[in-house]
This record gives structure tokens, sequence and C-alpha cells, in this order.
């Protein structure tokens, strides 16, 4: 059999090269948990001496001649005022006193009773204290105590609880001692292991990616074939088949493989662009639906609120018809626009850069709104612009009615219209008191089928962002959580 047909080569590679990977990353794993448990043993060993030696330090102090001051926890404070920073500079450690509930008696920190934060003892804190119970094998003894382990900065920290009592063993205090793990030393001596079993097994690794190597020169050949073959593969043209001779039977198998795989990616091909074609014409319909029901909305709101307004006898009825029809001509205009866009194909109605007074036609667009809530302003009674008439209405409604539907029923609503201009450009806003944008929700607002509403498309901010994009304009908002939304947009005047 000659050497190239081989089937354990690149085995054998990939097996060199893992076996000094996996070796060097088993030693330096263990080195690495040594040190940890090392250093973790060190600390606990060395914090727990360390307050065996202050809680003896405290004794001496509490039943000393020195001390005149009855021992008990409201006394703490004075017995201690100036000597617990002698203990804490003898020690080298810092040494807060709390009383049974948790509250700070004194600190050796100064400007530690100033601060709010570590004035008490948390309760989880209290509970563990209360019902963890160790032995000391510096005092020979079994008592209350807490370790609490937390990490800020990439460093370790320990903070210990334990009960202070009097010559009657009745708990007066509490003793915490805060204590930094400082690892400077062992980090070195790891940092040096390491880095020369590094340097060892980059030898060893070099060895055995050059034997390895060696050893699969024979099959690049076919393998480079096929990978040629695979790297020119395309989705959306015809791919040529793998033809090659006297090979490994594992190399037969994958060619056998690759082959056939173009047979069924040539299908598969056909069967995508048919459902690419039927997923457009979906996102079609829905858009079409999204943009009919916009109208017919107001067209229901503007007969709704004929009927109930109608009075027969009032002087300004035909007045009241006239505005009435020419809402809802307005809207039938929009619907009849958008129905012949839809015959060429799913094109949204033309625009017509008309010449029109922005501040008229929001009102306009706000006349089929009968919530007494809505307030409109403007900064000019005049703001003159080129822009779409109905694509300008449509881009009011909806962001109306993305206000009125964020706001919760339980809550006194109010939305503010306001038509502005700033540098050349219009500026419209529509503001809310509504639930506002949640931060995961706040980069998909403006994406198509979005929404957050039990009913609807998602689809009214993405028609929104893409008319006024039209118009080289922009789309933004600021939102707080349960404070409100505003929705800003910005379009040149020309």
């Amino acid at each position: 059999m000659k050497l190239k047909k081989l089937s354990l080569r690149t085995r054998i590679f990939l097996a060199m090269i893992l076996l000094v990977l996996v070796a060097s990353v088993l030693i330096s794993a263990v080195a690495i948990y040594q040190y940890k448990e090392q250093s973790k043993d060190y600390h606990e060993g060395r914090l727990e001496r360390k307050e065996a030696s202050i809680q003896t330090h405290l004794k001496r102090v509490l039943n000393g001649r020195q001390n005149t001051w009855e021992v008990k926890t409201e006394n703490i404070p004075l017995i201690f005022k100036e000597e617990i920073y002698n203990i804490a500079d003898i020690h080298k450690l810092q040494i807060n006193l709390y009383d049974l509930d948790g509250g700070l008696l004194i600190s050796s920190k100064a400007g530690l009773q100033s601060d709010i934060a570590e004035k008490c003892i948390d309760a989880e804190i209290m509970n563990a204290l209360t019902q963890n119970i160790e032995f000391n094998s510096a005092l020979e003894i079994a008592h209350h105590r807490h370790v609490d382990i937390h990490k800020e900065n990439g460093e370790t920290f320990q903070s210990s609880f334990t009960y202070i009592t009097n010559n009657k063993s009745k708990a007066i205090a509490i003793l915490n001692i805060p204590y930094l793990e400082k690892d400077d030393f062992l980090v070195k001596e790891l940092q040096e292991f390491l880095k020369r079993i590094g340097f060892a097994f980059m030898l060893v690794l070099l060895t055995a990616i050059a034997i390895a190597f060696w050893l699969s020169k024979y099959i690049t050949k076919s393998l480079k074939t096929i990978s040629d073959k695979m790297n020119t593969t395309r989705l959306e043209r015809r791919n040529e088949k793998i033809e090659v001779d006297d090979t490994s039977e594992e190399i037969s198998a994958l060619v056998k493989s690759y082959n056939s795989m173009i047979d069924e990616l040539e299908d598969s091909a056909v069967q995508l662009a048919k459902s690419e074609r039927e997923q457009a014409w979906r996102e079609m319909a829905k858009q079409v639906a999204h943009e009919i029901k916009n109208p017919l909305t107001p067209m229901r709101l503007t007969v709704q609120n004929f009927q109930r307004k109608f009075n027969p006898e009032d002087e300004n009825i035909h007045l009241k018809v006239d505005e009435y029809s020419k809402t809802l001509i307005q809207q039938i205009d929009t619907m009849s626009s958008i129905a012949s866009a839809f015959s060429n194909f799913a094109k949204m109605p033309a625009q017509q850069n008309e010449t029109l007074n922005v501040v008229k036609i929001v009102k306009l667009a706000l006349d089929i709104f009968n919530e007494n809530y809505i307030v409109f302003t403007s900064d000019a009674e005049e703001i003159i612009a080129k822009f779409d008439r109905t694509q300008l209405i449509r881009v009011v409604t909806n962001l109306v009615k993305n206000a009125i539907q964020a706001i919760p029923e339980n809550q006194t609503p109010k939305v503010v219209i306001n038509v502005g201009k700033d540098n050349g450009n219009v500026v419209i806003t529509v503001a809310d008191n509504g639930t506002g944008v949640s931060e995961e929700n706040k980069e998909k607002v403006f994406e198509p089928k979005f929404t957050t509403k039990t009913s609807g498309m998602g689809l009214g901010l993405a028609m929104v962002k893409n008319i006024v994009e039209t118009y080289k304009g922009s789309i933004s908002f600021v939102s707080e959580k349960n404070k409100g939304t505003t929705f800003k947009v910005t379009f040149p005047k020309e």
C-alpha cells in the first residue's frame, strides 16, 4: 500500500498537535489550580490568625486596667476611641466595630462614620453570622464566624465577621476585618513557571508540526483539488463535479459526497428562488394591508364623529359636512393611490413634491383625532417646505397613533405635537407621556414587523422612516421608562 493512501495521516497530524496542546493545557491548568488553592489556604489562614490576634488585643483593652468604662455595647466607641487606631496600625488591617444589630459603632478607617453605605451590616451577613459556627485553630474555640468574599476591579476582598465577648462570654459587639488578598509574589512565581513551560512546549509543538507536516504532504494534492472546487461553489450558478483518480478510500468518499451535494444544491437553489418570491409577495401583502388600514381608521372615526355630532338645525352644518367630506375624500384618495401602486408591483404612491404649509397640513392630519388631550403647537403660522402632502399626513398620523397607543389606560394621557424650523430644516416632534421604550427594544423600533402591541404588523414606524429618508431627512427619538417618548422628524425645506 502506498504511503499517500494511508487514511491515518491526517489523524496522526492532528493527534500529535493535540497531544502537545492538551498536555500543555493540562499541566498549566494543574499549576494554576494548585496556585489558587495554595493562595486560598494562605489567605484564609492569615485572615484567621490576624482575626485571633486582633480579638486577643481587643479583649486586653476591654479587660485592662486603663479601661474605666463599663464593658457594654454602648461604651465601645468610648473604650476604643483612640486605641482602635493603635490596634489597626499594629496589625496593619482596618478594624470596624458594629453593635449586635449591625449598626456601625467605630472604625479605624477615617471618614467611615460619614459613609452611609457602610454604616450597617447587610441582613444576609447578619443571618449567616448567627447561623455559622466555626472552630478557630488559633484560639482553639468554636465561635460564630462568617467571611464575605467579593471581587472588585479584579481584586479579591475578604471581610470577616465575629462576635466580641466580655469576660462572661456575652456578645457585646461585632468585629469586622476587611482584608485584601495580595498575591504579587505568588503571581510572579506562577508567571515564571508558565513562561518556562511555555517555551518547552513551544519547542515540542514546532517539532510535532514539522513531523506531522512531512507525513501529511502526500495527501495534500487530492485535498487541494477538493478545496479549490469547494471555494468556487456558488448557489446562484451551475457547479462542476470533482473527478479525482488514484486516491484513498476516505478521499473517494468525500468526493462522492461533494458531487452528491452539488446535485442537491441545484435542487435547493430552485426551491429557494421560489420561496423568496413567495416571501416577497407575503411581505408586500402585509405592507399594503397596513397602508390600507391607516386611512380606514380615520375614515371610521370621522363618520362616527359626524354621526355623534350631527345636528340638522346647526347653522354651520353645511360647513361641517364639507369638512367631513374633504377628510373622507382625502383618505379615499390615499387608498386609491395605494391600490394603484400595488397594481404596479408593490410601488408605494409616487412622490409629489408640493410646496405646502407644513403647519396647515399637520393641523389637517390631526383633525381625524377626537381625543381632547392632543395638543398642537407651532413656532410660526406658516412654515413652507417641499413635501408630498399625502405622505406627510401619513407620517403625522402614524406617529400620533403610536403615541396614543403607548399611554396606559390608568394614566391621564397627553400628546403634544410641535412644528418648528431649525437651520433650514423643518422639525416635527410628537411627545407622549406613555410607558416609554425599553432599552432592549430601542434598536428595534424602526425595524419592519417589530411591535410590542398585541395587534398590528409593526410596519408603521418603518414606513415613516422610509418616507422621511426619501426626502433626505431623519427620524429619531428619546425615551424614558414610564415617563414617555418624543419622536423627532427632521427634513429640509427645499
